[in-house]
């Protein structure tokens, strides 16, 4: 997919969690291919290595966001290296089938402490450099942070959790002149779901019935959300604040 990149990211800084597949990976090359400076954040390296595999304005960091001082390790990065965050996109996270029955409170707090309070906690490190360059947060959810997900309840309220941090933040930075708005991705082909820990079997049976549920016929591609992060970061987009955009093929109005 051929996107004409935002012309204002360029030598922007730009970090990005979750870089190491799917939509992390997309967006992290997106934004070098609009002429940003990339931090790529994820647990493996190799990964990152593969993403930042003939972008070289990305450059791969490894890290354990869940881990005590890493949000503060992963900004001192950026701007050690740059001197400047400009754009934070907290894509990482972890999808949890769940169902009631099976819920145990350390898989709610881990779930909860890399959807919900890493963000934050980068946010919150990040938040003097943004201020420096009235930047711009972009937060990751998706279509069941505001539609019912049967199973995966605890995964659904996490990004509840993370698209009213977004409203609240964008009114509570406004007169810092930073934004905040978040992307709700439906069904997108990446590692997600195995990373979940389900079976080969399990996993297609799951990706065929989220398509055959979506109104456009099918799951979405990484690149194609991508461009939209891009769009809600560009400083050029500079009355939008508070927004959580879905890009789902219509399946939240199912």
């Amino acid at each position: 997919m051929s996107v004409k990149p935002p012309a204002d990211l360029a030598e922007r800084v730009v970090i990005v969690t979750g870089a190491g597949s799917g939509i992390g990976r997309a967006t992290a090359r997106a934004f070098a291919q609009a002429g940003a400076r990339v931090l790529g954040v994820g647990r493996r390296i190799d990964a990152l290595e593969e993403t930042a595999a003939g972008h070289p304005a990305i450059v791969a960091h490894s890290a354990d966001l869940s881990g005590p001082g890493a949000p503060e390790e992963v900004v001192n990065a950026a701007v050690d290296r740059w001197g400047q965050v400009d754009v934070l996109v907290n894509n990482a996270g972890a999808t949890k089938i769940m169902p009631l029955a099976d819920t145990t409170d350390r898989a709610i707090t881990d779930l909860f402490g890399l959807n919900v309070v890493a963000p934050s906690l980068l946010a919150r490190e990040a938040l003097p450099h943004l201020r420096r360059s009235r930047g711009s947060i972009v937060n990751i959810s998706s279509t069941y942070g505001h539609r019912p997900l049967p199973g995966g309840a605890h995964y659904a309220a996490s990004k509840a959790a993370l698209e009213q941090l977004t409203r609240s933040w964008a009114v509570e930075l406004a007169a810092d002149g930073i934004r905040v708005n978040a992307l709700a991705p439906g069904p997108t082909e990446s590692q997600a779901l195995a990373a979940a820990g389900l079976p080969e079997a399990t996993i297609e049976q799951i990706k065929h019935e989220e398509a055959s549920r979506i109104p456009l016929g099918r799951r979405g591609d990484p690149d194609e959300v991508a461009a939209w992060i891009l769009r809600l970061a560009d400083p050029a987009t500079t009355w939008l604040t508070g927004q959580i955009l879905t890009i789902d093929g219509g399946l939240e109005l199912t």
